[in-house]
């Protein structure tokens, strides 16, 4: 119910009333999940968060205290796909590449090959996918392609825009400093599968009690139903490539060095979350590639405050106003003070992971 309210655009008429409905629904879940939390964190002021399931929907940025706050106003908060990931920020590999910015694909259109890819591979692609990937359709974001030129203004390079815009040039990169892209994304609801002869004996764990057979529901592969859709992805055309990138094959990519990846994908099929691993495929699937942080998107916003919110947050973390998540939260913050868009609709979409600290010093793209 709370992220249903947040998804859906409110009706500017009646702003007011659509922010209290809100608020009603996140101070619910705040009693449930944060206030037992929130009296234990003393003067803690940065709270790291690995949910399950269906808490990694919940932006809990936008949940309200019991002094009708939004949590944004008095706490940094940085997502982490499991606490192994503290243990990579001490981690620091060379960047090799300049930015590289994606956006706007032309679905309905066949992506053109790289040189590179033309040279290395005539086949199309066999990358697993799951079958049911084959029923998504994409339209266009045409407002993508504006927050891709004032980005890549400020980060002095050229986008890859429309048939440009193809799983080829993804997959080609090689420790960039910073990867935005901004298409659509889709996460397919968890299904299960069966297995061999109808038993599964479960997953054996070792614990202080011993061997412990631990039961499971087997599910597809949830890296397997999440991904990012790119030029010629309707007509599954994209060069040597089908256009569909899942999260298993972002996993893959070579993000080691890599700063910052933004994902400015608006989610076609959230769905009923049962074991909760694909909703957020695509953020682990990021920090497997190596990447040090993450912005992703779990709604999609309209178009004018989506690239106002990125361009106020490039601004902060390029000039090292403030860490990774700080900015965010910062960005938030002045959101928070327009007429229209302190509806957490708007500001609330965004959610940073992994490395919370400065970015350091870009060296911009020299176009």
């Amino acid at each position: 119910e709370f992220r249903n309210t947040l998804s859906n655009e409110p009706n500017r008429k009646e702003l007011e009333k659509a922010i209290t409905q809100t608020k009603t629904a996140a101070r619910t879940l705040d009693k449930l999940v944060m206030e037992p939390i929130r009296q234990k964190l003393g003067n803690a002021k940065h709270i790291l968060l690995s949910p399950d399931s269906q808490l990694n929907l919940v932006p809990f940025a936008a949940l309200v205290d019991e002094n009708n706050q939004y949590i944004v106003e008095n706490y940094t908060i940085t997502y982490l796909t499991s606490g192994r990931d503290l243990i990579r920020l001490d981690l620091d590999f060379p960047t090799k590449q300049p930015p590289i910015l994606i956006a706007a694909p032309k679905y309905d259109q066949p992506g053109q090959p790289t040189s590179e890819s033309l040279a290395t591979n005539n086949n199309r692609s066999r990358n697993q996918r799951s079958p049911d990937i084959k029923n998504l359709k994409f339209l266009p974001l045409f407002g993508t392609k504006v927050e891709a030129e004032a980005i890549a203004t400020m980060l002095n390079i050229t986008p890859l825009i429309g048939s440009e815009a193809t799983e080829n040039a993804l997959k080609q990169v090689k420790s960039p400093e910073i990867v935005h892209i901004a298409t659509h994304g889709f996460f397919l609801e968890d299904v299960e599968i069966s297995s061999p002869s109808g038993s599964s004996r479960g997953l054996i764990l070792e614990s202080d009690f011993g061997i412990q057979p631990q039961p499971f529901v087997p599910v597809e592969n949830p890296l397997l139903r999440s991904g990012i859709a790119l030029a010629g992805a309707n007509i599954r055309q994209s060069g040597t490539e089908d256009g569909i990138m899942t999260a298993e094959e972002i996993a893959n990519l070579n993000l080691a060095g890599t700063k910052l990846v933004i994902l400015s994908a608006c989610e076609t099929g959230v769905g009923k979350v049962n074991i909760g691993e694909g909703v957020y495929g695509l953020r682990r699937a990021l920090s497997l590639a190596g990447s040090e942080s993450q912005v992703t998107s779990l709604w999609k916003v309209d178009d004018s405050s989506t690239k106002d919110l990125m361009i106020d947050y490039y601004q902060r973390v390029l000039n090292n106003q403030d860490g990774r998540s700080e900015a965010l939260r910062q960005t938030q913050l002045k959101m928070l003070e327009d007429s229209v868009e302190k509806h957490p609709h708007y500001w609330a979409s965004f959610i940073p992971s992994g490395n919370w600290r400065g970015i350091g010093n870009i060296a911009i793209g020299n176009n």
